[in-house]
């Protein structure tokens, strides 16, 4: 009786774990997290495929609790990784109380596959040496704090905020040349990477239509300039 939950990575089906592909392989059951997850990863499986968009979480642990009844393998597969907005644990609780097992499998998240799309760190020796990942206010969240976050002036990752990019960019409070990318669908086919300022980025994603799966990152490692050599690979 042990349920799997499964990072799918960022879009690249290359880019799921080897366990994760495994565990794939081996499952009778499959629960995805429908269009956030390529379907590339579902084609060639022996397991029975469940697309939980749209289900309630009830029905869906109902379905895991049968397959598992039956001695099936059971796999919820997350895009991304589990971890970071994955609303996992109110998916496990219920299983643990039923007595399942549940272990998870990290993923890549899309904020590393938006880096290596830009080519640039999240953390740049002179330029940030931290990371705050955040999101901002919305159905879900009452209140946010990129205001306060922002004061920091170190690396920003936002996520499920692309709808709201206006309110984003004025609520930070940091210059307005601040640098910030925006990265759409990070390692699948389309991806669309835009670049820019505080002051105009906004315009730019409304002019390209971008409305969900993309992720806003602010701060300097955006350019990649004006950081120095780590201690690392100083001379000697």
């Amino acid at each position: 009786m042990k349920v799997y939950f499964v990072g799918a990575g960022p879009g690249d089906p290359e880019l799921i774990t080897v366990k994760g592909k495994r565990l794939l392989a081996e499952a009778d059951l499959v629960v995805y997290a429908g269009s956030l997850v390529n379907p590339a990863l579902l084609e060639g499986l022996k397991a029975e495929t469940m697309d939980s968009n749209g289900v309630s979480l009830e029905a869906t642990h109902a379905r895991m609790l049968a397959a598992l009844s039956d001695g099936k393998k059971v796999v919820r597969l997350h895009s991304g990784d589990p971890a970071l907005y994955g609303a996992i644990l109110e998916q496990m609780k219920p299983l643990e109380e039923a007595g399942v097992e549940v272990e998870i499998v990290p993923g890549v998240s899309s904020l590393f596959a938006s880096a290596a799309a830009l080519k640039t760190q999240l953390t740049l020796k002179g330029v940030s040496e931290s990371l705050i990942v955040t999101r901002p206010a919305g159905t879900t969240l009452e209140k946010d704090e990129l205001a306060a976050l922002s004061r920091h002036n170190t690396t920003m990752a936002i996520f499920l905020g692309i709808d709201r990019i206006r309110d984003i960019v004025d609520d930070l409070d940091l210059p307005g040349e601040t640098p910030v990318a925006v990265v759409y669908h990070a390692s699948w086919p389309d991806e669309l990477i835009l670049t820019g300022t505080l002051d105009d980025i906004a315009g730019k994603v409304e002019a390209a239509g971008l409305h969900k799966s993309a992720l806003i990152l602010v701060g300097g490692v955006v350019k990649r300039e004006g950081f120095r050599r780590s201690h690392l690979y100083r001379d000697r």
